[in-house]
């Protein structure tokens, strides 16, 4: 949000993430964007939990990978619906956050919001690098001042499973829902106090 108000761009968080499962992850990770685009503001347009269209899309690639064909539909049904919704509202601009993360591929983020938004006149992809520049530590510097809740996938019932049998053959503990915020260190656990 930081870089989009940098270049001038005037926002809005759309919330479209039918692909987030179980449906407790869903509402935790929407409860976060909500408490943090009520604390500064931000409008914030919740485009509801569509999960059943997501599984009729995702249906024959439950086994694909990460970064894989499954991850392009999902990318594309989520960029489709945040396009129609900037088209008829007028807004000029759509992006994403997704590529902050070192777990996406974010050739294939741009490619899926460039064809969302090349389906309508006036309506542009911005493909701004998010990890350019210490981005990615930036997000976590911000995330432990609001101490957001840390995602541990990326949040599809299929990337849970298989992070988890990851897990598992790691002799690590599966993931544990809700339980994870980023959270800054007390004195007593700050080493340069």
């Amino acid at each position: 949000m930081e870089a989009m108000l940098a270049s001038g761009i005037n926002y809005t968080i759309f919330f479209y993430n039918p692909n987030i499962h179980p449906e407790r992850e869903y509402l935790l990770r929407k409860d976060e964007n909500v408490r943090f685009a009520e604390k500064h503001g931000i409008e914030f347009i919740d485009a509801d939990y569509d999960k059943e269209n997501w599984f009729a899309r995702a249906k024959g690639m439950e086994w694909e990978p990460e970064r894989g064909i499954r991850c392009t539909m999902c990318f594309d049904m989520r960029f489709e619906r945040t396009a129609l919704y900037a088209f008829e509202n007028d807004f000029p601009v759509m992006t994403s956050s997704l590529g902050i993360s070192r777990w996406k591929n974010m050739e294939q983020i741009n490619d899926c919001g460039r064809r969302a938004a090349g389906r309508y006149e006036g309506l542009t992809y911005w493909d701004y690098n998010w990890r350019k520049g210490g981005g990615s530590a930036r997000m976590i510097e911000i995330s432990k001042r609001e101490e957001f809740y840390q995602q541990e996938y990326c949040g599809c019932v299929y990337s849970l499973r298989d992070t988890n049998r990851h897990r598992r053959s790691q002799g690590r503990p599966l993931i544990e829902l809700g339980t994870q915020f980023y959270r800054l260190p007390t004195a007593d656990e700050d080493p340069s106090k």
